[in-house]
């Protein structure tokens, strides 16, 4: 059995049972006799109806889901709210796309070998899905894994994260009531993290969905049957520059809320923040007043801001690695200390070595480090200096220097004037480097899980 408590106070919330090898071999082999099966493929028309079924059910259960997002999760209501509301849209979103989903044309005729014949590509469904997922988002990211895989029709097997497993049982059943076959999405609970592997690396799947640790994704990545397809997702250590012509009375409320959203627990929570020297002082001192505003506790209540971390070792390693810095060096302009054994104070610090932990590594939680810098192309230097990249940030209102900036960070999206942990569930969202591989976002999804196969006709 997995026992799953509330982030917050660790209170026990139920327990749920859990897979074992026999249970993974079973959902195995029900995926693979209905993907066989090509007659009793779903249509396209089918699956865009029970994805609209489905969006209907999971809106009216917005209340209970983000309750449950804010308590398994630790995520404050508000914004669990807007994850629900995120979720109920991604799965429009996947049923629009498949309006805009098809082959091509390839023209014939070229040459005298290829007179005389038409081809064209469709898209076909790659086979079996399994999708490993985090904590963070518990709904609206397995609404990333699952519902590009119902719209193109391949199977899906669903692993949540052990944290946050309720949101994910909870979605499988409304995919279910919207009158999806059981085979073609399951949910999976396993009781060793061996098995989770099991899954990742069986044959039989054509496609690895893994959003989790770069160490855990690479890994799994390595050991993928030949011809298996990956996407990818891990994090980084977002950057964002502030240029002297950046509008400070607009900007600080974005920065904070990239920084701290969810306690910092965000592959794109804007970590590292380079500030031109000539406002440093201004911009530092208008960040920790806005920080320290921010209303830290139960996510459960209406107004939390900032939430807890998802587990006591992860509030103990990001304060070591607070300590470690300031030992070091860094100035402590707010924050630093801790509130439940789950929680801790919204950190700023400033100036850290660029050696520190919180310098070279993600740190997943409610830390942000400011540096001052003289020149442009330094600070586009330091930001670009990690083996991570992914989401950056610039604010200026100078739009030279804006568009030099975004043309120079390695990032696979530069935001100007937003903070970066900006996105929306259509866009191309993807690390680069050590933080990931192919590219998420619904539409992108979709067409990953599909491949394309091309038809030819002669005239005889």
């Amino acid at each position: 059995m997995l026992q799953v408590v509330q982030a917050f106070d660790r209170a026990p919330i139920t327990e749920i049972a859990t897979d074992d090898a026999a249970a993974l071999e079973a959902k195995l082999a029900a995926a693979q006799r209905a993907f066989r099966d090509r007659d009793g493929w779903l249509k396209p028309h089918e699956r865009m109806a029970i994805l609209r079924r489905l969006a209907g059910l999971v809106e009216s259960k917005r209340d209970h889901l983000a309750m449950q997002i804010a308590r398994e999760g630790g995520k404050p209501l508000p914004d669990a709210i807007v994850e629900v509301t995120r979720a109920i849209d991604g799965i429009h979103n996947a049923a629009d796309e498949l309006r805009n989903l098809s082959g091509r044309e390839i023209p014939m005729g070229l040459s005298p070998a290829a007179i005389d014949r038409w081809a064209f590509t469709t898209r076909e469904p790659i086979g079996i899905v399994a999708a490993i997922s985090a904590f963070n988002h518990p709904l609206n990211l397995i609404v990333h894994q699952v519902a590009p895989a119902i719209a193109v029709g391949c199977p899906v097997i669903v692993k949540p994260a052990g944290t946050t497993p309720l949101s994910c049982l909870d979605f499988v059943a409304l995919v279910h009531e919207a009158g999806l076959p059981e085979a073609w999405c399951q949910s999976f609970i396993p009781e060793t993290t061996e098995l989770a592997e099991k899954l990742a690396t069986d044959a039989r799947i054509a496609f690895l969905s893994f959003i989790g640790s770069a160490k855990v994704g690479w890994s799994l990545h390595s050991k993928l049957a030949h011809g298996a397809r990956s996407a990818l997702e891990h994090g980084g250590a977002a950057p964002a520059i502030v240029e002297r012509s950046a509008d400070l009375d607009a900007i600080i409320g974005p920065i904070v809320k990239g920084g701290y959203y969810h306690a910092g627990q965000v592959c794109v929570s804007t970590q590292r923040i380079y500030v031109h020297q000539d406002i440093a002082d201004e911009f530092t001192q208008r960040l920790v007043t806005q920080v320290q505003a921010l209303r830290v506790g139960d996510p459960v209540l209406k107004d939390t801001e900032v939430g807890p971390l998802i587990l006591p070792k992860e509030a103990d390693r990001i304060a070591a690695w607070v300590d470690e810095a300031v030992q070091a060096g860094a100035g402590l302009a707010t924050g630093g200390g801790r509130l439940s054994e789950t929680t801790l104070e919204p950190t700023v610090l400033l100036a850290p070595p660029t050696e520190a932990k919180v310098s070279q590594l993600e740190i997943f939680g409610p830390v942000v480090c400011v540096y001052p810098y003289a020149k442009l192309d330094d600070a586009i230097t330091q930001a670009n200096a990690l083996p991570v990249a992914f989401q950056a940030s610039v604010f200026a209102q100078d739009i030279d220097i804006a568009m030099r900036a975004a043309n120079r960070l390695d990032a696979s999206a530069v935001m100007i004037n937003d903070p970066t942990t900006f996105r929306t569930d259509w866009m191309p969202f993807a690390g680069r480097r050590e933080s990931g591989y192919g590219t998420g976002g619904i539409p992108f999804t979709m067409r990953d899980m599909t491949q394309e196969k091309m038809i030819l006709m002669r005239r005889s």
